[in-house]
């Protein structure tokens, strides 16, 4: 007997590390099941032979998205296009609902009777509440990564199942090769480390990297012996050697992933970006200062439409206010310095903190059934 056939569309690699979790799934579940789509290398590695490269779908924001228009335009028609003759008994997009969600619309209008599903809800908790009412016009099913996010999907008339976040799944350094990034690297063990983690793209790095550095500055005025590490990735890794260059003492700055997750492991303390980074140092039992801020009028539009007093995930999926967090007009050095001081002075709710990422991680599936696997059973029980 053959197994179900899936359409899967990742645009990111997030969504493509996503993408090869549910295939793995599937084919511990249903081993004869037969995927197509777009994916990236993840993917591809678990049998998927993508129609083009996913990296042509990873581009974010208006100035980057306007030079490509025609281009994404005519891949969203493509991609439908080969949906409708597929006939899959699921078409599933993950994440990139730019992209997914216009390919959805398209096949839903073509084949009303396509079975639809998306995988990661939008953060319609947060914002944009009628996201979801639209999303519902095209979607049957939602696989969710946040415990809270089933009831907000379920409103709009979509079913959904909380699946767990990969990030539980992740692996994590052992304190042995947490002392061995320390010791490779000059730093004593009863060192304060602190870790610096301003964004992933350059947008991010070119308004926080000056605010970051100040703000960690005016704690080393007080902490003389702390050492500081720059985990960063490939696109900003020259504009953040830039940002260390003026520092006293320069900061570690570390790209490799295992010396990455060395780093978490090591440290202390850390100050972020906004994102799912807090959920990152959660794993790691790491406490943390957020800060983030963005462009004047996209900052404007963003105060007017966001519904909540938080937007870090440890503080919503913990349901505290644990993780104290510098946002917009807040995201200064005078202020983010003495919450970091606080921190790293033992007080200022270390001890709240840890409790509150214990519970995310718990929360979020950490001891469960891997993420890849709860997502396989939820897409067999609603085919």
């Amino acid at each position: 007997m053959s197994g179900p056939r899936l359409f899967l569309i990742a645009g990111e690699a997030s969504g493509d590390g996503l993408g090869a979790a549910l295939m793995a799934g599937m084919r511990q579940l249903a081993p004869e099941t037969a995927f197509a789509g777009v994916g990236g290398p993840a993917m591809q590695a678990e049998g998927l032979a993508s129609l083009f490269p996913m990296e042509e779908l990873s581009v974010m924001g208006l100035a980057e998205v306007l030079p490509r228009y025609f281009d994404l335009k005519r891949r969203i028609a493509e991609v439908a296009a080969a949906v409708i003759a597929a006939k899959p008994d699921a078409l599933i997009g993950i994440d990139s609902p730019d992209f997914c969600l216009r390919v959805a619309a398209l096949v839903r209008q073509a084949d009303p009777g396509q079975r639809i599903m998306h995988y990661v809800a939008p953060s319609v908790w947060a914002w944009r509440p009628g996201r979801a009412a639209k999303m519902a016009r095209h979607v049957d099913h939602v696989l969710a990564l946040l415990p809270f996010e089933p009831p907000y999907m379920q409103a709009a008339g979509m079913t959904c199942d909380f699946v767990g976040h990969p990030v539980v799944a992740e692996p994590l350094a052992t304190p042995e090769q947490a002392a061995a990034f320390r010791a490779a690297h000059g730093i004593a063990a009863d060192a304060p480390l602190v870790l610096a983690l301003p964004g992933s793209r350059r947008g991010e790095v070119t308004r926080l990297a000056p605010r970051f550095d100040e703000s960690l500055m005016r704690l080393r005025d007080r902490v003389p012996e702390m050492r500081v590490v720059l985990p960063t990735v490939r696109g900003v890794s020259a504009m953040v050697r830039a940002m260390a260059a003026r520092w006293p003492v320069a900061p570690v700055v570390v790209e490799r992933p295992e010396d990455k997750r060395a780093a978490f492991a090591a440290a202390d303390l850390a100050l972020a970006a906004s994102g799912t980074v807090s959920l990152e140092l959660a794993a790691n039992a790491t406490p943390m200062v957020i800060a983030y801020d963005m462009a004047w009028a996209t900052r404007m539009l963003l105060e007017r439409m966001v519904r909540l007093d938080t937007v870090t995930l440890v503080n919503l999926v913990s349901e505290t206010r644990a993780v104290p967090e510098f946002l917009g007009t807040r995201c200064r050095p005078d202020l983010i310095a003495p919450a970091l001081v606080r921190l790293a002075d033992d007080g200022g709710g270390r001890e709240e903190q840890m409790a509150a990422m214990a519970l995310t991680m718990d929360r979020l599936g950490r001891g469960g059934e891997p993420p890849g696997l709860r997502a396989a059973r939820s897409v067999l029980a609603h085919l």
